[in-house]
């Protein structure tokens, strides 16, 4: 299925942009695609930037427990990804994919989005099969706020691998 609806996305976005060279003219639409692809690169550039400073505020804050700090970083880490996805949509060619990252940029769209995301996601992990990725990703949400970690096993091998001391002739790789 993901291929059939890539290939009608593919369609209705080179529609769309021959409707509106049909009704703007070509220079125009050249124009929106070169605005579109600047615009999308200076969100992502904005996002990454903004990601790059958080995670250097948390790895320097990292031994602070400051309930204030959290709380914070909390509200502006939030969307990073969205924002990113939205730059990706901008660059991308075509309308419909330009009108996305529109809206994901405004900041009640992108918080209804992520919480659906985060929403799907839980459910999804709550009915995953033993053994998926499902369950690698349920464990790997095990880690508490206060930096704690949920007790797991560690398989470790006491012995070091023996190596194979044969001085005779090996058998022939074919058969």
């Amino acid at each position: 299925m993901l291929p059939l609806g890539v290939a009608v996305w593919v369609v209705l976005e080179i529609w769309l942009l021959v409707l509106i060279g049909g009704a703007a003219g070509g220079f125009t639409v050249f124009l929106l695609l070169a605005a579109a692809v600047v615009a999308g690169g200076a969100v992502i550039k904005r996002a990454g930037r903004r990601a790059f400073r958080n995670l250097n505020r948390t790895l320097k804050t990292r031994g602070a427990a400051d309930p204030q700090a959290e709380q914070h970083d909390e509200q502006h880490t939030e969307g990073n990804g969205l924002l990113m996805l939205a730059g990706l949509l901008l660059i991308v060619p075509g309308p419909l994919s330009d009108v996305l990252g529109l809206l994901l940029l405004v900041p009640p769209v992108r918080q209804a989005v992520s919480r659906a995301a985060e929403r799907m996601m839980e459910r999804r992990l709550r009915t995953a099969v033993p053994g998926t990725w499902g369950d690698a990703f349920q464990q790997a949400r095990m880690h508490q706020k206060d930096g704690k970690v949920v007790q797991g096993e560690v398989v470790q091998d006491d012995e070091p691998p023996t190596r194979r001391n044969d001085s005779g002739p090996r058998p022939p790789l074919t058969g």
